[in-house]
């Protein structure tokens, strides 16, 4: 057991920070959390051991890729309505898309500790999981229509889309593993089958419908990539199996249906809560024509909201359940990534932080094109971190940071770094020949 806790010393932080993201927060609780603590320890453990090495952190091209958004970044913290939500927003953002993705790159060292991070997705996926579907038949958990049937596992009332976006994670990791392993590992692939499957049921729960569709369309572009005949037969397995849970066990059906016909009809009959999100869009467009180089200012979005916003736009959204009284949620971001950082940021700030995700998403998939053509190991380490880093970018369409669940985005953004940086590189996947004798020193480092 020592032994193995050595081997894999350097990601153990990281996992700690998936790790505590499955505790119980304080009813009501919202923003940073343990795991936002631990991440900061995370990036001062990293900086420790590169001053002990002594070695080259990053390469030339991960430092200009990684470091783009601090360009943007820096010119709308200066822009800020305050010195002090400047700085925070700063912060915030350099911790989210910086600093904790750049540590996380440094302490992966090879396919084996990426690995290990992708089971622990998975496995905080379904703890999650196990709580929101418990919530659903014990009807304890957030307030929807009347009924407090909705899983938000340990996130609570107030970041409902907490819990649909661990498991949407773990549900993404475990399908790629799943593909992607080799035909020796049949018991890994097995368990990542049957894990995908299982989670399936808390997500439907979440009724959250901007992760059902990240997840549908990330899932779609998995199983195309491992080939159409295997995504012919997952994809009836699936739909077996949700006829199964919704048909043959009820589960939810009526509500289900309802939330999924929802999709369709945000033009025709929008709930208030599709209204707001118009409503909201609408503004931080207004904010963009108005500043449309550097936004309104880290953090402005509260402040110039309700002088661009129309009167259709709701006090707030009202949470309620999973162990939280009554509240009304004031709604401060538009709920679209890329609209709160075109509002704040402006077209700077927009271009150099979707810049950087788009130069990641461009190696990670020219990485996982290389690998499957060749047949080199690693094609569960691509899919995964393709995978994960297409769900966020979808997602950001149809919401933006904020809550505990946030920190997950960081190691997110630096699984897939690590992958278009580093562990997609040709050299680093050819096999070593065993004629060749590797020093122990090196190995280690490997």
């Amino acid at each position: 057991m020592n032994h193995r806790l050595r081997t894999f010393a350097p990601v153990l932080p990281v996992i700690a920070v998936i790790a505590l993201l499955g505790l119980p927060l304080a009813p009501g609780a919202g923003g940073a959390g343990p795991a936002d603590a631990v991440s900061g320890l995370v990036v001062l453990y990293c900086g420790i051991r590169l001053l002990r090495e002594r070695r080259r952190p990053l390469t030339p091209t991960a430092v200009a890729v990684m470091g783009l958004p601090v360009l943007g970044l820096s010119i709308a913290a200066m822009g800020a309505s305050s010195p002090g939500a400047g700085l925070s927003g700063l912060g915030r953002y350099l911790q989210i898309f910086v600093l904790v993705p750049a540590a996380v790159v440094l302490l992966v060292r090879d396919r084996r500790d990426f690995r290990v991070l992708a089971w622990s997705f998975v496995s905080l996926a379904l703890w999650q999981g196990a709580i929101g579907v418990k919530q659903y038949v014990t009807a304890t958990g957030a307030s929807y229509q009347g009924e407090d049937i909705r899983a938000v596992g340990t996130f609570g009332p107030t970041d409902v889309m907490g819990m649909a976006t661990v498991v949407s994670f773990g549900l993404i990791c475990a399908v790629a593993l799943a593909l992607g392993l080799g035909r020796n590992d049949v018991r890994q692939r097995a368990v990542a089958t049957a894990c995908a499957f299982a989670l399936l049921l808390p997500l439907a729960l979440s009724f959250s419908r901007g992760a059902w569709i990240a997840t549908a369309a990330t899932c779609a572009l998995q199983l195309a990539l491992a080939g159409l005949r295997r995504a012919l037969k997952v994809a009836a397995a699936v739909t077996a199996a949700g006829a199964v849970l919704v048909g043959g066990f009820g589960v939810g059906s009526a509500m289900l249906q309802e939330r999924i016909s929802s999709i369709t009809q945000v033009t025709d009959a929008p709930d208030q809560s599709v209204t707001d999100r118009y409503t909201m869009w609408a503004a931080a467009t207004a904010m963009w024509r108005e500043h449309p180089l550097t936004g309104v200012g880290l953090k402005g979005f509260p402040e110039y909201r309700d002088g661009n916003a129309s009167l259709a736009l709701s006090s707030g959204s009202d949470t309620d359940g999973a162990g939280a009284g009554y509240l009304k949620q004031p709604l401060l971001s538009p709920h679209n990534m890329y609209l709160l950082v075109l509002s704040e940021q402006g077209l700077i700030g927009l271009l150099t932080l979707a810049g950087s995700w788009l130069a990641l998403l461009v190696c990670a998939l020219r990485g996982l094109f290389r690998t499957h053509r060749a047949g080199l190991p690693g094609l569960d380490c691509a899919l995964v971190s393709s995978g994960l880093l297409i769900w966020q970018l979808i997602d950001f369409m149809y919401a933006d940071i904020g809550g505990p669940s946030t920190v997950l985005t960081a190691v997110v953004f630096g699984v897939a770094a690590w992958w278009s940086l580093v562990g997609a590189n040709t050299e680093q996947q050819l096999p070593v020949p065993t004629s060749v004798r590797v020093p122990k020193a090196e190995a280690a480092i490997q």
